[in-house]
């Protein structure tokens, strides 16, 4: 048993995961990052020593003194030139990756694993609720905070285990899963895989690690190249198209609410009906249902669990709804992502006006898909470009909210800084409002929000 953990970028939503996960097992556990937000400091609350300077005097006395009982736990996004890392390294310390951190613990349970470039976090997180709701249980590792539990780790004494299977750095290929499910393989961290057939060459190596006598499940038309599969069964499932996991009599109600009869290999669910809205979420919930059908929940317990289920932080997280204004925060990064959360919002508000608030994240995946950017940003009524958000990386010349606004065919957009946006809202005063993003774009939610407020009133 492990007795001492450090992590060196723990405010991470997988590495806060694998954090809670260790102290819950009893060890010390303590960790870096770079700035403080709401997630390090709720891990404070829960004990966690934790600091925000990079600085080996900041290491606790705890972790040095027990090298040999201690496991060092890091982000791909930490710099080479760390200095706590350099000098774990020089003290001989146990130091692997995140996802080598998940692989360990999931070789000990029965693991449920979804993959995709986009639509794993809802996928995932809604599997792990039909498991957690139904009765049967299950320790989730969620790529997002779950609005049902207030958490991104869910505890079970059982041996399922839900993971969000992340295809960054081919993190994915630590997992031999029982089941596994993807639910889109698109071009994106090219930085990393260079081509798009790299992607999806990496996706089968995921898919063909199914351990034998499981299941992998893949969204209808993702084409990757798979080799013969041994002793795996293979389905497939989609919004629509009929297939072995499908959805059929599809409406929509009020709060853009959908329900469906929900076909799972021949069987249907009659009137089903999903907590959260948005068509995408639809397609979501027909790949969780098919994971959850294959592991043994049956079909009433789905069926529940799919109308009880309270959706993602910042997964077309409704923010603020009144008769005036909606606000909608969404994850949304890529540019297939960003199309698929226009189109469910346009379908929800087909007569109303809708504003986005972009803030691309990277500046490589800015400059290799600025015309895909463009083309979706081009499906909204008025758009707001805000400044790259770096993360990892350090700036491209040439690059940057504008290699995309150049691009863009809308006359209505712009560019603006983080420090304007209030204003800009207060100018504009948005019917719709859909903010897109996956770097810190997520801290102007709470001032979005009280702006809205005030301005119903």
């Amino acid at each position: 048993m492990i007795g001492y953990v450090y992590f060196l970028g723990i405010g991470g939503i997988g590495m806060s995961a694998l954090a809670r996960y260790y102290r819950h097992t009893g060890a010390f556990v303590a960790g870096y990052d770079l700035t403080p937000s709401a997630l390090t400091l709720a891990l404070e609350e829960e004990g966690m020593d934790i600091h925000y300077t990079d600085d080996p005097r900041n290491i606790p006395p705890q972790i040095m003194e027990n090298r040999e009982n201690c496991l060092v736990i890091y982000t791909p996004a930490l710099p080479s030139d760390h200095k706590e890392w350099q000098l774990l390294r020089d003290k001989g310390f146990d130091i692997i990756k995140r996802s080598v951190a998940l692989g360990r613990i999931a070789r000990d349970h029965h693991t449920l694993a979804v993959a995709g470039t986009h639509g794993k976090t809802t996928t995932s997180t809604l599997l792990a609720h039909i498991l957690q709701d139904s009765g049967t249980g299950c320790t989730a590792f969620l790529g997002g905070i779950s609005k049902n539990y207030n958490s991104n780790l869910l505890l079970s004494n059982n041996r399922f285990l839900v993971a969000e299977a992340d295809e960054y750095d081919r993190s994915f290929l630590q997992l031999y899963p029982q089941w596994a499910l993807v639910t889109s393989a698109d071009a994106d961290h090219l930085d990393i895989y260079g081509t798009h057939l790299a992607v999806k060459e990496a996706f089968a190596s995921f898919v063909s690690q199914v351990v034998p006598g499981g299941a992998a499940v893949i969204k209808k038309g993702v084409q990757i190249p798979l080799q013969r599969l041994e002793k795996t069964d293979l389905f497939t499932y989609d919004y629509e198209e009929p297939c072995d996991f499908f959805a059929r009599n599809h409406s929509i109600g009020a709060g853009g609410i959908y329900s469906f009869d929900l076909i799972l290999r021949g069987k249907t669910i009659p009137e089903c009906r999903l907590g959260i809205p948005g068509k995408i979420n639809v397609e979501n919930a027909v790949g969780a249902a098919a994971l959850a059908s294959l592991c043994g929940i049956p079909a009433p317990a789905i069926k529940k669990a799919l109308a009880s289920f309270r959706g993602v932080s910042r997964r077309m997280d409704v923010r603020y709804k009144s008769e005036r204004y909606c606000y909608i925060d969404d994850y949304a990064h890529h540019p297939n992502e960003i199309r698929a959360a226009v189109q469910s919002v346009r379908e929800w508000f087909p007569d109303r006006k809708i504003t986005g608030i972009f803030q691309p994240h990277l500046y490589s995946r800015t400059k290799d898909f600025a015309k895909e950017f463009a083309e979706s940003l081009d499906l909204l009524d008025q758009v707001v470009l805000m400044p790259v958000y770096p993360a990892r990386e350090k700036p491209v010349p040439g690059v940057g909210a504008e290699t995309i606004c150049d691009k863009m065919q809308l006359g209505n957009r712009r560019i603006l800084d983080a420090e304007q946006i209030i204003g800009f809202i207060r100018t504009a005063r948005p019917d719709v409002l859909l903010t897109l993003g996956a770097g810190n774009i997520d801290r102007l939610a709470g001032p979005v929000t009280e702006c809205l407020k005030e301005m119903d009133q």
